[in-house]
């Protein structure tokens, strides 16, 4: 058994997921809005354009996604995304993207005495994400 990591949005689901997946080498598997539903009690509150279901795949893993009408929305906390980008460059790349216009960066690249390099950031959309390249420090 294999968790899947599920994100709620605020009306941008299709945009940040379609970031991730072009910025992480994944592939979008799925989109499903609400103008797909074959009837009006199929739907979630909200417009046509509202995203019921979006899958990408990144590497084995599979990410879900959907939009959340504003009175299901909350904002995401107790958790966080964490990556393991394969270089220093790609980690300098991925948070050059990620960290645009975050929200909150509660920790800017930088060497631990757990990790080689180490971010911590909320992004644009809301999500939560833990960069990390454990290299010479890998305890485990």
């Amino acid at each position: 058994m294999e968790p899947t990591i599920y994100l709620n949005f605020k009306g941008n689901c299709r945009e940040a997921m379609t970031l991730y997946a072009e910025t992480l080498g994944g592939t979008v598997l799925g989109i499903f809005t609400n103008a797909d539903a074959p009837a009006p009690e199929e739907r979630m509150p909200g417009g046509d354009h509202l995203v019921m279901n979006m899958a990408i795949r990144l590497g084995s893993a599979t990410v879900m996604a959907s939009d959340a009408p504003d009175e299901w929305y909350s904002k995401p906390q107790g958790f966080s995304v964490s990556i393991t980008p394969s270089s220093m460059d790609e980690f300098d790349r991925i948070y050059g993207i990620l960290a645009k216009d975050a929200e909150r960066i509660m920790m800017a690249p930088a060497e631990t005495f757990w990790a080689d390099r180490f971010a911590m950031f909320v992004d644009r959309f809301g999500t939560p994400w833990m960069l990390i390249i454990e290299g010479s420090k890998r305890a485990y």
